[in-house]
């Protein structure tokens, strides 16, 4: 992750991470994810009932979450809480970590710093491809178990009957259906996350002197850092819409039988560009404010752990 500017300037050292270090990483991302997912959760209740829920077809956010209020109670805008909170507190330690991780040995695979930097862009994506895909192992049937209890109101009271529920009456099967359409949505999401935060600091920092970087009070790196999450929220959440509208039609059995890649196919072309892109709006709101917090946290955490900087393979000029 992004450091401090002024650690730029030093000679390029890939860092020899100890498992404590993976470990604060780990913490830190867990906390990071949790906290800012769990607080998300009306959003994304709102979000998910646009995409699943017939009566919302032609609602907005704020029509959305008052005709939720209006007929179920404030009290149904944290309908799955439960495993958001869970399976965000797995999914974001093994994402932040496994992007540290794999970002750590592409560059070791690259060589030397002129390759790593030529190549940089790949080994953002790689990290955050390969990190993601093993956290979505751990995501997939919480996530079924969230969008379950979201959009199938009496399916269960919370997070271990909901979970228990689809593990009893689905199998390990139905709990990893989604784990295609999961895989289409989270990882184009890493990528806007990671890959367009990366990209931004480095803009931002190439735009500076030297003696302005070395300047910058808290407050300016600050303003850096949440402008840069909040653009690689954008990305994150325009480059992984489609599927995710995808993922909450398959978690609530819709699309015919068949092989998953077959239901994605017909369940695109049955929504169109217009209905994979419905409820983009208040996603974009939500994931601005998810990646933005995220970062923020997450190096306030590794900082309150006494966890090294990410490796930095920035161009300089």
């Amino acid at each position: 992750m992004p450091e401090s500017p002024s650690k730029s300037s030093r000679p390029f050292v890939i860092p020899q991470f100890t498992p404590r270090d993976y470990g604060s990483f780990f913490m830190a991302g867990a906390l990071c994810a949790t906290i800012s997912h769990g607080g998300m959760t009306p959003i994304d209740v709102v979000k998910t009932r646009i995409q699943v829920d017939p009566a919302f077809k032609n609602l907005g956010f704020i029509t959305g979450t008052r005709h939720i209020i209006t007929k179920e109670g404030a009290s149904a805008l944290l309908t799955g809480f439960g495993p958001t909170a869970v399976g965000y507190l797995i999914q974001g330690g093994a994402k932040f970590a496994g992007y540290e991780f794999w970002k750590k040995q592409f560059v070791e695979i690259a060589g030397d710093q002129e390759t790593a930097v030529k190549y940089r862009t790949a080994i953002y994506l790689g990290a955050a491809s390969v990190g993601e895909f093993f956290a979505d192992i751990l995501l997939t049937p919480l996530e079924a178990t969230r969008i379950r209890l979201v959009s199938e109101r009496g399916f269960a009271t919370g997070l271990v009957s909901g979970f228990t529920r689809l593990a009893r009456e689905g199998g390990v099967r139905e709990m990893y259906s989604g784990f295609l359409p999961i895989l289409c949505k989270q990882i184009p999401y890493a990528i806007g996350q990671f890959t367009v935060n990366e990209l931004c600091h480095e803009l931002v920092y190439r735009s500076m002197t030297e003696e302005t970087k070395k300047n910058l009070s808290a407050s300016a790196n600050l303003t850096i850092s949440l402008g840069s999450g909040i653009t690689a929220g954008f990305a994150a959440a325009i480059l992984s819409q489609p599927a995710d509208t995808l993922l909450s039609q398959i978690n609530k059995g819709h699309g015919p039988k068949g092989s998953m890649s077959y239901r994605l196919i017909t369940l695109a072309r049955e929504a169109g560009f217009r209905g994979l892109f419905a409820g983009l709006g208040p996603r974009m709101i939500m994931t601005a404010g998810l990646v933005a917090s995220q970062f923020i946290m997450y190096d306030s955490i590794k900082h309150a752990l006494g966890a090294p900087p990410g490796l930095e393979i920035h161009k300089e000029d």
